[in-house]
Parts: structure tokens; sequence; C-alpha cells
């Protein structure tokens, strides 16, 4: 039997493989931490090929051989009636398949009782017995199950219930003492009379014979027996448990309790970890920095300390710490050159990077509140704030809430968000909405600006109050929201407290960098979806290499524009119309200026107006007055109309099906005047950097193109009799020599977004220098789904597995293939054609992957989601270049 035996402790292990391979998982844990010198318990494993035939060997006089062992590191003797040494049985199996009780205190006797509760206490004493009859019942009645004996089976189950029931209530010795001895029938006959070897030789011999009947066991399964020691074995000793740092900052400090003179944290006061005395303190700080240094990662530690010594009695991974944490850790074990960079970016899961790029709510400060609790996740985050049901009514509040020092946090509460609510939004903490979901414009929205969204179906919202089943929310009331990226969103009634993200502190500068070393920008990288300066600078601070996407619809709606801009609307020539884009020029002019130069030297690709133009006309009652009154001042223009005419000229201007009606380059080629607006503005802007010496690239996107005929037609322009369209490149050719200015490169691209467009990539592909996949249209038109809308019957369609998943989320399969088929078409007729994605979808690492493997050049996202896009690129660069070795 000896050679089928092993020892492990501080100073003994075994590494051959053949030999790990044949003593199970616990048994392979006990090697590993024995290889790290750490202080554990001496112990010895019995290995897989004799464990379950030691029901017929005579196992007593190999026992007292290599308890020798044991008993020289613990100072205490097996069997010993005055310090008796007790053990504990670990059934380790290969693989985690199967669940064995756990098997505690053998060597409690009889005859060891007494001195056992010398140390410990009688009560406690008495426990422990239960407790070891507790697992041994466990052991009788699978043997029962496994021989067929059901009843009998059924009798024992019932006897260790009442027995587990009794270990968590109040009862005194002699009740523990009685109730033992009502269950001894059940047992080995001599198991709890004889001799401490006896119960042990008994206890192994039933193990083996249970593993020898259950057909789970292919003869893979190992015995561990180890020492126990107690940290309520007198006043020189304690237990503990504790983080190596701290979960939730990452701090290089052990976070956890102590409990002087305690088993356990049961019952008894636990005390800062770092309070403890200073050379366990010291000897714990090295354990942790071994184990964490091993592991590579935060790890959870169970230790006790039993007459002055300390020992290590389990580790185990940490499911509960925080991205910041983590990262941290990693950044350290970097730093100290245990790990390298390749491991540190490989390890972070990219959407966990949510968790420091949006605020999180202290648990703790919600656990007393009303929560209403569900809803689809729009934007990840946390948010506190006064709800509000309108834009006006939000910007109302916020605006004297900033005059009269007030809080200034507000919610947008709304049953579904529209561009001219983009000013809101903006300003609000968070938006609450019924309708849509992920992919609604609140979501998307809230996303670009790093707010946070939650869309609750179930909500119905009347005037200045929303209800939620029987909770009801007026105008004015506090809510806190939680949308987490992984669990349940939530809806608390009140304050909560807020963790808010600190980059620097979070360690995702530091953790940028080196992510930033596995990115090829010329074979694919990200771009952002922004519109301000401000988000252009935050993108690139994350890592953007350009600017993927800026909707210059949104510039409009500021409120010293959106008036003017209903003028241009509204008027009835095109000198009308060019006189009211004049005025809106410079502030087009300077929004351009923002951006390019705090994207410098990167790539900027400005999307020209694409939304329908009666999104821009008055909603409300409210909006219409200040419109009129601004109509009829001098700056515009004086003109008389009444609230009567001009609600009919919007009506007029109503569409049945807008998404695919009157918007984007249709427009232009109704109303040219208002591209070559823009694109003068553009240029403005470009030639004024250049005059700076700061180097941009602009790129011209011309939205909801289906053919090529309307791309030639915009980019270079047609004269026909009785009209003409001038074409962009005339006007930067204008711009360009009324400043005496060198010509600065330029592209002109469009957005695919439209079926007809993928397929007739080829012919497009004449006239685009660049495409970018519009994939949240492209979902739409593809699969004639709304993504506002589809939400409403979804659950029915996953219920029947009718969709695979969100598709705006989830790139669909005959989207990615329309993808495909334009990338490839389109560099038939233009080798050198960039491609990119700049839908929702981008961030999405499933969809990052499809966009690499397809040949695409980059993907664009928000703002936010820049870190976790440059993270899934630089993990499956570094996958690659495994492969290739």
């Amino acid at each position: 039997m000896k050679r089928n035996v092993y020892f492990f402790s501080d100073k003994e292990y075994v590494s051959k493989e053949e030999v790990l391979n044949k003593i199970g998982i616990r048994g392979r844990r006990a090697m590993e931490l024995a290889e790290l010198e750490l202080p554990i318990l001496p112990g010895f494993v019995i290995e897989a090929e004799i464990a379950s035939d030691l029901a017929e060997m005579s196992i007593k006089s190999h026992l007292r051989s290599f308890f020798k062992k044991l008993e020289a590191g613990t100072g205490k003797r097996f069997g010993d009636p005055e310090n008796p040494m007790l053990v504990k049985i670990v059934i380790s199996p290969s693989l985690v398949i199967t669940h064995y009780p756990t098997l505690h205190n053998y060597g409690l006797t009889d005859g060891t009782l007494p001195g056992f509760v010398k140390f410990v206490g009688e009560n406690f004493g008495h426990h422990e017995v239960q407790f070891l009859c507790k697992g041994m019942l466990a052991i009788e009645a699978r043997i029962a199950e496994l021989e067929k004996k059901e009843k009998y089976a059924q009798s024992i189950r019932k006897a260790a219930d009442k027995l587990d029931r009794q270990l968590s209530s109040k009862m005194s010795a002699r009740e523990r003492d009685a109730s033992v001895r009502e269950i001894l029938p059940l047992l080995p006959e001599g198991f709890f009379s004889g001799d401490a070897y006896d119960q042990l030789e008994i206890a192994l011999k039933r193990i083996s014979h249970m593993l020898s009947l259950d057909e789970m066991n292919n003869r893979d399964t190992s015995l561990l027996i180890q020492p126990m020691v107690y940290g309520n074995y007198g006043k020189d000793s304690a237990s503990g448990n504790f983080y190596t740092r701290n979960i939730v900052t990452g701090q290089k400090i052990l976070q956890g309790e102590f409990y002087q003179s305690a088993f356990d944290s049961i019952g008894a006061t636990g005390r800062d970890i770092n309070s403890i005395e200073k050379k366990y303190l010291n000897e714990l700080g090295k354990i942790a920095r071994t184990v964490e240094d091993h592991f590579k990662e935060i790890r959870s530690i169970r230790f006790t300390i039993e007459n002055k010594k300390l020992w290590l009695i389990d580790q185990r991974a940490v499911m509960i710490k925080s991205t910041q944490s983590e990262i941290q850790t990693l950044l350290d074990l970097y730093n100290r050159k245990v790990v390298d960079d390749r491991f540190v970016v490989s390890k972070v899961k990219p959407q966990q990077l949510n968790e420091i790029l949006h605020p999180v709510i202290n648990p703790a400060s919600v656990s007393r509140m009303k929560a209403l609790e569900g809803g689809i996740a729009g934007a990840p985050g946390a948010a506190i704030g006064r709800v509000y049901f309108s834009t006006d009514g939000l910007l109302e509040a916020y605006k004297d809430a900033q005059l009269k020092g007030e809080d200034t946090r507000l919610i947008l509460c709304m049953p579904a968000t529209f561009a001219e609510d983009v000013k809101a939004i903006e300003v609000a903490t968070g938006v609450l909405s019924n309708e849509g979901g992920y992919s609604a414009h609140a979501s998307v929205v809230a996303r670009q600006y790093g707010k946070v969204s939650l869309v609750k179906p179930e909500m119905r919202i009347r005037g200045r109050k929303a209800t939620v089943g029987e909770v009801t929310i007026s105008e004015g009331d506090y809510l806190s929201l939680n949308v987490p990226y992984y669990g349940e969103p939530a809806i608390y009634m009140g304050t909560a407290e807020l963790i808010e993200p600190d980059p620097e502190v979070s360690g995702l500068l530091d953790f940028n960098e080196l992510v930033q070393k596995h990115l090829d920008i010329e074979a694919f990288h990200v771009r952002a979806n922004a519109d301000t300066p401000r988000d252009a600078g935050l993108a690139k601070s994350f890592g953007a290499a350009g600017v993927g996407l800026c909707r210059t619809e949104h510039m409009f709606f500021h409120e010293k524009r959106i008036n003017i801009f209903r003028e241009m609307i509204l008027s009835d020539t095109a000198e009308e119309r060019k006189a009211a884009l004049k005025k809106l020029q410079g502030f087009q002019k300077d929004d351009f200026y923002g951006i390019l130069k705090s994207m410098s030297p990167y790539e900027v690709t400005i999307r020209l107006l694409d939304a329908p133009l009666h999104e821009f006309l008055p909603h409300n009652d409210e909006e219409m007055k200040r419109f009129i009154t601004y109509l009829q001042s001098s700056k515009g223009g004086g003109k008389s109309l009444s609230e009567r005419e001009v609600r009919a000229r919007c009506d007029s201007l109503a569409e049945f099906n807008p998404m695919l009606g009157h918007r984007g380059c249709r427009i232009a080629v109704s109303y040219p005047e208002i591209y070559e607006m823009q694109v003068r503005a553009l240029f403005e802007a470009v030639y004024a950097l250049q005059k700076e010496k700061v180097p941009v690239h602009p790129e011209i996107m011309i939205p909801i193109i289906m053919n090529e005929s309307e791309l030639k037609l915009l980019i270079y322009g047609k004269r026909i009799e009785g009209g003409s369209i001038r074409g962009l490149v005339d006007v930067e050719e204008e711009v360009r020599t009324a400043l005496k200015a060198d010509r600065v490169p330029y592209k002109i691209g469009t957005m695919i977004e439209l079926p007809a467009a993928a397929l007739g990539a080829g012919e497009i592909a004449r006239y685009a220098q660049f495409f970018s996949f519009g994939t949240n249209d492209l979902t739409q038109t593809t699969l004639g789904l709304s993504r506002d809308d589809f939400n409403s019957f979804m659950p029915d369609y996953t219920q029947f597995d009718v969709l695979d998943g969100n598709p705006f989320q989830i790139l669909n399969e005959h989207v990615k293939e329309l993808i495909e088929v334009a990338t490839r078409r389109g560099r038939l007729t233009r080798p050198d054609l960039i491609t990119g994605l700049c839908g929702e979808h981008g961030a999405v690492p499933e969809n990052i992957r499809f966009c690499m493997e397809a040949g695409l050049s980059y993907v664009s996202c928000s703002s936010y989601s820049v870190p976790i896009a440059a993270l899934t690129i630089a993990q499956i660069n570094i996958e690659r270049a495994a492969e290739k070795n």
C-alpha cells in the first residue's frame, strides 16, 4: 500500500504528471500548495488505483506508519486521550462531476472526546461529534442507495437531516450527546466506542466500498487524509478569512476578518485582518503574495492559528471581485514581471470594462429601498436624479436648479425619445423609457453620451406620472437606476450612493496602454461615433483612431440653432432656405473645427444630414409657441405667419414611413443647398486648421444611398434644363480657391444601409472611396423589423426560437452576408476601398470578430464603448499571433 500513498507538506510534494493524474482534483491542489512551500497541514493521498479496494485490505498498520509524519508536523498524536489529533477525509474525484459529503473530525471517540473537550469546551466538542456522525451517515445512506436498499437509505437520510438541523440549533452538550447515541445504531458497529485507528479504518473501508459501487467512479477517485486544527483551541488560537487584496479598489492591502479564540465566524466578533498581531500579519501577507503570484489573480484565503502556529486551510478563486480590482492586480503582476502584457490583455473580458466606464451603485445603500426589478438594459451604469416626463420640463428644471444652486441630477422619463430630445439626454443622468430596447433611440444616444438607459416595457406613462405595477412615480421624485451589464436592472425609489468611475484610479488608462501594443491601425482599428469635440477627445483618450460617424443632425437641435433650422425647412424658396442656412454655417464650421482638431491626426467621417425634416419641427405647444415667436422677431425675418399656417406647413411634411421616406441623400436632391452649406462649413474648418498646421483627414459620408446614380449626382453635380445641383467637389474647390489654400486630401463615401446598396456595391464603389455599414438600418431593411417596435414581440420569437438572439445586438447571418458581398464587390471595383461598420453592433465582441474576418478596416462605436472594442481587437490579434506560432 505504501507505494500507492503520496505525502505532502510545506517541505514535501510530488510533481510527476503520472502521479498527479492519479490523486484527483483535491490531491493535485494540495501538491500545488505544497510546492509553493506554504504553511499547509501535512497529509497524504491514497491514489485512485486502490481507493476503491480498501474494503478488502488490512490498512490499520499502514495508517499508524503514515501518521507519524502528520503527528510530527502538528505536535499532536492521533488517538491521544489528552490532546488528540483529528483528521478529515476528502474524497477527491478526477473531475468535478460528483458531489461528496464533508467528512471531518475522525479520531473523535469515547476515549479521545474528554481530551478534546478540555481545549474547545464541552458543547463544541459534542457539536463536532454530531458533525462527524452526519458525514458518516451520508456515506451509509449512499451505500444503501447503491445496494438498492431504498427504505433503509431513507431512514438514514431522515436521521441525517435531523442531525443537520440540530447542528445549527441551540442545544446543551448533554442533548447533543443524546442525539448521537440515538443514531449510533445506523453507523457501523464500534464506530464511536473503539480505538481512533479502528474508527478511521472503518470509515475508509466504508467510503471505499461506496466508491466501488458507484458507477460514476471510473476508478479515478482518490482519498486525501489531513489533520484538522481549531481556532478555538485556547487563547493563543484564532480563525479568519481574507482576500489577497481589496476586491473593490484593488488596493494591495489584505481585506477580511479574524476571530480570536473562535472556530469560525458563527457567533464570533470579527476584527479587521490588518489589526492581527504583526508576526501573523506579515506571514499572511507573504502567503497572499505567493498565492496571488502563482494563480495570477486575487484569491480568497482561509486560515487557522492553533496554539500560536498559523496554518493555511484553504484558498480559492474570488467570483465577486470588481473589474477595477482585477485590472489593478494584473497591472501589479505585470509591473513586477510576473506576467507579460499578452496575459494582462487576454485576461479581462471586454464587456467587463463597462463596470469601470460607468458609475455603479453601492449595494449597501439600497438594501432597504423599494426596488422595481427587471427591464431591458439600454446603456449600462447607474444614475440618480429627479424624474421629469418631457424634454422641456427637464431642461427647465435643470436651469432652475443651476440658478438656485440645487441638485442638478435629473432623469428623463418618456415613452420614447427622438432627435429633439438629445439635448435633454445630454443634460440628464439617465433615461427611463417603455418603448424599444437596446437599439432604441434613447439607448443609442445614452451610450453615446455615457448616460444610463433602462427600458421598462410594463411601465405606463400618463402626463406627469408613471406607474409600474402598483407603484406610482410622480414628477420630481428621486429615482436610482441600476443597469448592470450582467444581471437584472432595477429602479430604486430613493437616492442611492454612487461609486463614480475614475480611469486613472481604476487602472483603465494604464491597462489601455497595454491594449494599444496589440493594435495594428493599418490592419483593423476602432473609431468613435462622436458629434462633439468633447466626445471626440474622450474617445481619443480611450484609444480611438478616428471618428467613424459624426451625426450632423444632432448639431441642429441646440437651442440657438433649432428655430433657424425650422425656418429653413418652412422656407418657400431656395433663396430663403440659403439665407437661413447662411445663419447656420458659422455654427457648423465651429462644430467641425472642434471635432477635427480634437481627433487630429486621425480621420473624421462627417455624415451629412440624414434625419427626415419633420423630426426637426415643433412636437408640442411650448415648442410651437417659441418657434412662432422667433419667426415674428427680427431674427426670423418678422414673418406674420399664424399658428394655424405653421401647423399646416408642418403637417404637410409628415410621412407615413419616414425611415424610408424623404431623408438623407434624398433631401439633398430636393434641397441641394443643405449639403452645400455643410460641405462649405466643413472645408472652411479644414483650411482654418491647415493654416494652424493641424493635420486633419476629413471624410464626407452621404447617407441612405440606394444606387450609384444618387452618389454620382451629389458628388459631381448635374445641370439640366430648368435646374442644377452643384457637386460637393465643386463646393470644396470653391472654398479652397477663395481661401487660397493648398488642397487637403479628403474622401467621399457612403453609408451602406439598404440591401440594394449592398448588392450594387460594385457600381457604387466607382464613386465612393469608402463604405460605412450602418447596421442599425441595414438590419431593419434586411429583416423588415423596426428596432423601436421589435421588443414588443421579441419575447414570443425567443420563446419559439424563431430568431437566434436580438438582431439589433448580434448581427444576423443575412446582414453579415450582405456586408461580405458589398465588401467583396466594392473592392473588385476599387481595391483600396476602406470599409467600416458604424452601427451600434460595433462594440459587441462577436460582431467585431466577424468584421475582422470579413476584411473590414474598422468598427466605430460610442466613445464609452471604444475601450471595449479595442480590447476585443487586441485579444483577437493575440489569439491569431499565438496560432501562427
